[in-house]
């Protein structure tokens, strides 16, 4: 039964990305590239939430098809094209869930290359494979989140490379650290509770696990991200 939703979840969310991925090819791009990809990523582990947030969220700021992106003013956090469509701001905790499906879809694309690569090179850490894989889905997905975050700064505050680097690190670390805290917290409890051994990543279960741990990596990191964006440590997105 449970690999029977398993298998459900997994092609509902393949079926969502496709649905967004139409949506945006149709010309509905995001105003910063980048952002086109975490809308992408984001129904992978969420489904038809994650659906529902493009629609919400993302493809009301999104470009009319056949309009040519604005250029960002030098020093200036919103698009021209925004102040001059008349659009009111989202409220603040739309701000906080943008903000930290941003950081998620990092941590995403980074978990899904390492999970896919330890399946043929397992690589273990305390004498557990599962330590040896949370290890590099630590590095992997910190350094995407923080391209991720780069790719979103840098335009934003017409910065440097090094300074659009450090920004990028300030503004996502903490961010990437409680996201993945509470994977991990789900995948443990998954592993060590729920089923008492180590799921691999040839089995549609594990991937399911690992859309609810994503789903608990978001909990955590929302306040986190809400603390950053109150403090104008992160940027409104």
């Amino acid at each position: 039964m449970l690999h029977t939703v398993a298998l459900i979840s997994l092609l509902v969310a393949g079926l969502c990305v496709v649905i967004i991925g139409v949506d945006i090819l149709a010309g509905h791009r995001q105003k910063m590239w980048i952002m086109n990809y975490v809308w992408l990523l984001t129904p992978l582990y969420s489904g038809v939430v994650g659906l529902y947030a493009y629609y919400k969220l993302g493809r009301p700021m999104s470009h009319p098809p056949g309009q040519k992106p604005m250029q960002m003013d030098q020093g200036d956090s919103k698009p021209t094209h925004a102040k001059a469509a008349g659009k009111p701001p989202k409220p603040f905790w739309q701000s906080v869930v943008v903000g930290a499906l941003h950081c998620g879809s990092g941590c995403t694309l980074g978990d899904i290359a390492v999970e896919t690569c330890v399946l043929f090179v397992p690589v273990s850490l305390f004498g557990r494979a599962i330590f040896g894989a949370w290890a590099l889905d630590f590095l992997v997905a910190f350094l995407f989140g923080i391209a991720f975050q780069y790719f979103t700064i840098k335009p934003m505050k017409n910065l440097s490379p090094a300074e659009g680097l450090r920004a990028a690190i300030k503004a996502d670390a903490l961010s990437l650290t409680a996201w993945q805290v509470g994977m991990y917290g789900w995948m443990a409890i998954a592993t060590f509770v729920i089923f008492k051994h180590e799921l691999k990543a040839n089995d549609p279960v594990f991937w399911f696990m690992m859309q609810l741990a994503m789903l608990a990596g978001f909990l955590t990191a929302y306040p986190v991200n809400w603390w950053l964006i109150k403090t104008k440590v992160k940027e409104v997105m």
